[in-house]
């Protein structure tokens, strides 16, 4: 039985193509207008990859000389921008705490663009010690491969028309729905608060057909998950902190809701720092062999030549990795400075910017290995990307504090905008090294370039950053976030943002 590399004449098939380039920033606008808004509106994205993977095969189908390593550079684009939208889980934070109205276009675009070009750059060297030399299952990029590989086979013009028109249908009931809700003929939320003994909790449901499409790509085990944290949080804790009640005059719904953001939702964050520790510790030892072995490749190309190296094993040469890395924190030291024009830290910014370059060096070597392993072992959509980025914005905190001690209020403000600016360039990185593993994965099980597809990853990077701010500042100002000053009853929960804020 012939390989899927065969069957596409692997010798000259072609890949990064301009149509597919094209078709993937398209793609790219819809997922990453959906993911920015459920992620605002619900605390949850999910992974793009095969919803862009059936898209790409059906309208790549009208040219007779389309291949599954095209169709894969198609979603490898768009999924790299819809994962870069978990962005919005700090980047709101700079309006819930005051310091910005909006979010400044260009400046927004920067701080986006650079963190995930990082995620890119600091992952390549991973994708030996994670993919290729692991047995990581890496769901969503072999649910992804399976995909690409039906359409690359017999009866896959079928099987596209019927995903395709299934996605139709879905997105025409997912909007009826919010549309009867507007008419007052269906139900749109259901929320109660109610005591359990000496304590209240309080339960919610959003209807939204957006939930169901994300409980669906979670799936069983993740749900089960969710589940047991449900009940820990509403069920065990929240009642216990709650004992004794409201004070006087607050009202119980009120009072619940404070102390679960306030107190419950950080026994959560703890979990999630501490798994995310252990992770590192587990993945160290394979990330220096990814290295020397990424770093073997590269002396094996120059000595021999481009043929000397597998084309399934060519990735940007580790000499590029490298100094785009470093020359990243260039344009980051820029930014930091830009941003950092008030007091207490125009006072002091040599120390404060050389710290922080170095911690965004630094942290994003941890980010990225923690985030690339997570992605492995449960899927991109699963990953606890909002807990990496309070362990973030906690070690930014902590080099903070230290430099600038006993502050007033209004200093204190411009510290912690300060820290999320810094945070949202890790969380780039972050975002970005969650993704860019899976697709990997998906490249790897059907004879693409790896090269190809890190390069492919900068440009939906680029793609993604150029739309995520104006979705924001639409959302911001139709709606606004919770906590923000002028959120109106409508706002956003925005329940990362919130939290790493907090």
């Amino acid at each position: 039985m012939a390989t899927v590399a065969e069957k596409a004449g692997r010798g000259g098939a072609r890949e990064l193509t301009i149509r597919g380039i094209i078709l993937g920033a398209l793609i790219t606008v819809l997922f990453t207008a959906a993911n920015v808004y459920l992620g605002l509106r619900a605390g949850l994205t999910f992974a793009t990859s095969i919803p862009a993977a059936v898209i790409s095969m059906a309208v790549l189908k009208f040219f007779h000389d389309s291949t599954i390593q095209e169709n894969n550079i198609v979603q490898t684009i768009a999924s790299s921008a819809g994962t870069l939208s978990a962005i919005v889980f700090v980047l709101p934070g700079l309006v819930m705490v005051g310091w910005w109205t909006g979010f400044p276009y260009w400046l927004s675009v920067a701080v986006i663009a650079i963190g995930g070009t990082l995620g890119v750059m600091y992952s390549v060297p991973l994708r030996r010690a994670l993919v290729t030399g692991s047995d990581l299952p890496y769901p969503e990029g072999v649910a992804a491969a399976e995909v690409l590989k039906v359409g690359a086979g017999v009866g896959g013009a079928e099987e596209n028309r019927r995903g395709l028109r299934a996605m139709i249908i879905a997105s025409l009931m997912s909007a009826a729905y919010p549309l009867l809700g507007k008419m007052k003929l269906v139900t749109e939320q259901v929320v109660g608060t109610f005591r359990i003994g000496a304590g209240a909790t309080t339960l919610s449901s959003l209807m939204s057909f957006a939930y169901l499409g994300v409980g669906h790509l979670v799936g069983l085990s993740v749900g089960l998950a969710m589940l047991a944290g449900i009940i820990i949080g509403y069920i065990v804790l929240l009642p216990i902190y709650t004992a004794g009640g409201p004070p006087v005059g607050t009202e119980l719904a009120d009072f619940v809701g404070g102390v679960f953001r306030e107190k419950v939702r950080f026994v959560g964050a703890g979990a999630i720092g501490v798994a995310a520790v252990w992770t590192l510790l587990k993945v160290i030892g394979p990330i220096a062999k990814g290295i020397v072995a990424a770093l073997a490749s590269t002396r094996a190309r120059r000595a021999g030549g481009q043929d000397s190296v597998e084309l399934t094993e060519r990735d940007i040469p580790i000499t590029i990795v490298g100094a785009v890395i470093v020359l990243s924190m260039l344009p980051i030291g820029l930014l930091l400075y830009a941003f950092a024009s008030a007091e207490p830290i125009a006072s002091n910014p040599g120390a404060t910017l050389a710290l922080s370059i170095v911690y965004v060096l630094i942290m994003g070597v941890i980010i990225a290995a923690v985030c690339g392993y997570m992605a492995g072992l449960i899927g991109a959509s699963n990953s606890p990307i909002s807990g990496v980025g309070i362990l973030s914005v906690l070690g930014i905190a902590i080099i903070l504090s230290l430099i600038f001690p006993g502050v007033d209020a209004d200093a204190t403000q411009a510290l912690v905008a300060f820290a999320l600016f810094v945070t949202s360039v890790v969380f780039g990185v972050a975002t970005i090294s969650n993704d860019n593993l899976q697709d990997l994965k998906t490249g790897q099980l059907v004879g693409a370039t790896p090269w190809r597809q890190q390069f492919s990853l900068v440009l939906g990077v680029i793609f993604g950053a150029i739309v995520i701010p104006p979705i924001l500042d639409l959302l911001n100002t139709s709606f606004g976030f919770v906590g923000a000053p002028g959120a109106g009853p409508d706002a956003l929960a925005a329940p990362q943002a919130a939290l790493i804020s907090a």
